[in-house]
């Protein structure tokens, strides 16, 4: 099927390697962001966009050009987990995802959105990406963005549960801890990689939070880290398989730990190891994910047969093809 892809927050992190891969096999796309004054501009300098669209205009660009619009992937929002303006949070994350759904589900197009890992919480009810409204029930988000997130996903098992009308083809998508090129501009929401690949490059130690758990280790912590190319390889099944619907959880299904993730820097840099530990902060202690893995199964059993890069493999090539450049944009 031809026509547009529309990508919000295209300009962003995951955004703009989505609109790389589409750009690079030759779909049309369109970016709706905000570019402001910084660096995001470097994000889409590489690739072929049809149309940018103001965030404020969107739905009246969608009035005007939505029917050669076959597909909406839904990246924009407000992605830092310690804002604290609820006002501000339902604003730029709940209220659009909403207006898009609405708009997808009237014009039945393809839609596929931005949910979290965030919305499990502490993890203790697991990370089994159920959908139906009892197991979302469960959860309990320890922050705002998360149960922004998390809002909407139960909004959607309502409506299902109820019968009611939704997209030709709607996906959510739990991104776990995303890491890769383009995440510059998210400055202290950068990846663990990005922020210690200076340091480790003029021979400064790594620094990471200690543990306040007694279940784990400084350094112990675990996460699943995924490298953002898989997601957009996700992404792309997903838009080419248009029968697939539901709401996904998107990592490894593999925890490794932050001296994982930072010795596995220091061996791309080819540089000698050297790890310091600070106390995690009081505002985000009682807020801190110990371990997080995604449960990869239903995702699988949708059909998708791709790999994952390992941790070591995927920075290895992030470090080496990106952070080590003069230009480390995709």
């Amino acid at each position: 099927m031809s026509g547009q892809i529309l990508v919000t927050g295209g300009a962003g992190f995951i955004g703009s390697n989505i609109v790389a891969a589409l750009s690079d096999r030759g779909d049309d796309v369109v970016v709706c962001d905000w570019l402001e004054s910084g660096d995001k501009w470097k994000n889409l300098a590489k690739h072929v966009i049809s149309d940018f669209v103001d965030p404020d205009n969107l739905m009246e660009w969608l009035e005007k050009n939505g029917s050669s619009v076959k597909a909406v992937i839904h990246m924009g929002a407000i992605s830092a987990t310690t804002e604290t303006d609820g006002d501000l949070i339902l604003n730029r994350n709940f209220r659009p995802t909403r207006a898009l759904w609405d708009w997808a589900t009237k014009h039945q197009k393809s839609f596929i959105y931005a949910s979290s890992a965030a919305t499990y919480g502490d993890g203790e009810q697991g990370f089994e990406d159920d959908q139906s409204e009892d197991a979302l029930a469960e959860l309990a988000p320890l922050n705002l963005y998360g149960w922004s997130k998390h809002s909407f996903d139960k909004f959607v098992a309502r409506l299902e549960k109820s019968g009611g009308k939704t997209p030709a083809q709607w996906a959510g998508l739990k991104f776990f801890n995303v890491y890769g090129p383009n995440e510059y501009h998210k400055g202290n929401m950068k990846s663990v990689i990005a922020q210690s690949y200076p340091k480790i490059a003029a021979g400064d130690p790594v620094i990471l939070f200690k543990s306040h758990n007694p279940k784990y280790e400084d350094g112990g912590q675990l996460r699943d880290f995924v490298y953002v190319k898989d997601c957009v390889k996700v992404i792309l099944w997903l838009l080419d398989n248009a029968t697939v619907s539901g709401l996904f959880n998107l990592g490894t299904g593999q925890a490794r730990s932050f001296k994982d993730l930072a010795d596995a820097t220091f061996m791309a840099a080819n540089k000698e190891n050297q790890i310091s530990y600070i106390d995690t902060p009081v505002s985000i202690r009682d807020k801190y994910q110990y371990f997080t893995e995604a449960k990869m199964q239903k995702l699988r059993d949708a059909g998708y047969g791709g790999n994952f890069y390992s941790l070591e493999d995927g920075i290895a090539e992030y470090v080496k093809d990106y952070l080590a450049k003069d230009d480390p944009y995709r």
